[in-house]
């Protein structure tokens, strides 16, 4: 791993939610507001609880072992374990999981695609 990857993984962990869940309520405003995050890049998990706007209660998703994985010039995301406490949601994530979904080519963000797969890079299964 890079020392730039390194630093990042810090930085990563050394965020604190509340500022996440800060940004994350700016820019869905009107939206969703979120009331929980949590996000452990060693362990591939992120949990998100969110407030619909207008509804009463929340929704938890949780998501663990995902990966961004390339060949050398493409970059594909994959979530391998999604659920929800709705059902509805649940069944919505399963159409997205085990499933490889190509990251577009776009200029502005073609030279930290190297590090991001860097980062989330899929864990190797021993044999």
């Amino acid at each position: 791993m890079s020392l730039i990857s390194k630093i990042i993984k810090i930085a990563i962990k050394l965020t604190p939610s509340a500022l996440i869940i800060w940004a994350g309520n700016f820019v869905l405003k009107g939206i969703a507001q979120l009331t929980e995050f949590s996000f452990d890049l060693d362990a591939r998990k992120v949990h998100v609880q969110t407030r619909l706007y207008g509804e009463v209660d929340t929704i938890d998703v949780w998501l663990e072992d995902f990966a961004v994985v390339t060949d050398g010039e493409t970059y594909e995301f994959m979530i391998k374990q999604a659920k929800s406490d709705r059902p509805w949601l649940t069944n919505i994530l399963a159409l997205v999981v085990g499933k490889a979904w190509k990251i577009p080519a776009i200029p502005q963000l073609a030279p930290y695609l190297g590090l991001v797969a860097e980062l989330l890079k899929a864990e190797e299964v021993p044999v």
